[in-house]
């Protein structure tokens, strides 16, 4: 089983639209698993109309709590946390739970046993049934943390299916930026597949997100989405993949049919065969190249990295 993951280093360059196409072309030639690993805002089911089988809490942590019948209000609480969390009301103290940050040093210094460690519930993690294959995704409550705790379990989990149905590939549609979530959902990827677009702050992006796949040594490709709404900016993008010795995938042009497939809730390669599907086929084959038949061969040559 192989692992892909689509990147970008800032949000809104068309990630979950290209990863919802290559599911589609994907899954007409191999099984395969997916992954929208995007907790804080997961889109990838808005074009999938995945059927839920299984749905779970995610606890994140642990945050304080103070039982106001044996609080005895003496204000050690307030005084050892670093964080501000502890707040006096009129009858005693309460924690609130937003800076808190479960260190539990009020726990520990409490002189009445008034506070309890409780686990923090921040959000569902979801199995669903689509037609292209299983999709593991979650919703993380907003302002909560552990977004990277989530996305290693929503990537666990779909690693787990897709090994115990034997499925081919698992795709998984990664969350912007460098952060922590990021590296969690690129870890042990085969291939990571970078998006950009034409622009001085795509540019930029696609450098900080290429350091962090060379970084975990990731073999990476790349995509430059709405390439034709400013060919000179592209063709440096494309310039600069040649001097890192990063391919560059395919340019996708800019077309409002890419809006209208999302409107009806489908992948744009199964709404149309225009210049985008023909692109995002090239695209796909691209990549079918670099992580399944190239890997082959240096299987069959014996190379070790």
């Amino acid at each position: 089983m192989k692992q892909i993951v689509v990147l970008s280093g800032k949000g809104g360059t068309g990630k979950t639209t290209i990863a919802a196409a290559l599911a589609h072309l994907a899954s007409r030639e191999m099984s395969i698993v997916l992954a929208d690993a995007d907790v804080d805002a997961a889109n990838l089911e808005l074009v999938l109309a995945p059927e839920v089988q299984e749905s779970q809490d995610f606890v994140g942590g642990q945050v304080a709590v103070i039982n106001p019948q044996t609080c005895i209000a003496c204000g050690v609480c307030a005084e050892v946390c670093r964080f501000g969390a502890v707040v006096r009301e009129e009858n005693g103290y309460r924690v609130d739970r937003i800076p808190c940050e479960g260190c539990a040093a009020c726990f520990y210094q409490c002189p009445a046993n008034a506070i309890s460690m409780e686990n923090s519930v921040d959000g569902r993690w979801f199995q669903s049934r689509t037609r292209f294959g299983l999709l593991f995704h979650a919703h993380l409550i907003a302002a909560r943390e552990n977004s990277g705790k989530l996305v290693s379990l929503v990537k666990q989990r779909a690693r787990l299916a897709a090994l115990e149905d034997h499925s081919d590939l698992l795709i998984v549609d990664g969350p912007p930026g460098i952060g922590c979530p990021v590296i969690a959902a690129a870890t042990g990827a085969d291939l990571a597949l970078l998006i950009t677009e034409p622009t001085i702050s795509g540019a930029h992006d696609l450098a900080r997100i290429l350091a962090l796949t060379e970084h975990f040594r990731i073999q990476a490709l790349v995509c430059i989405n709405k390439a034709d709404i400013n060919p000179r900016r592209a063709k440096e993008v494309a310039h600069f993949c040649t001097e890192r010795g990063v391919p560059l995938a395919g340019c996708l042009p800019y077309d409002m049919v890419v809006t209208e497939a999302m409107v009806h809730g489908v992948p744009v390669s199964e709404y149309t065969d225009g210049p985008v599907t023909q692109e995002l086929i090239r695209i796909w084959q691209q990549v079918k190249d670099h992580v399944l038949v190239r890997s082959a061969e240096t299987l069959s040559n014996g190379y070790i990295p």
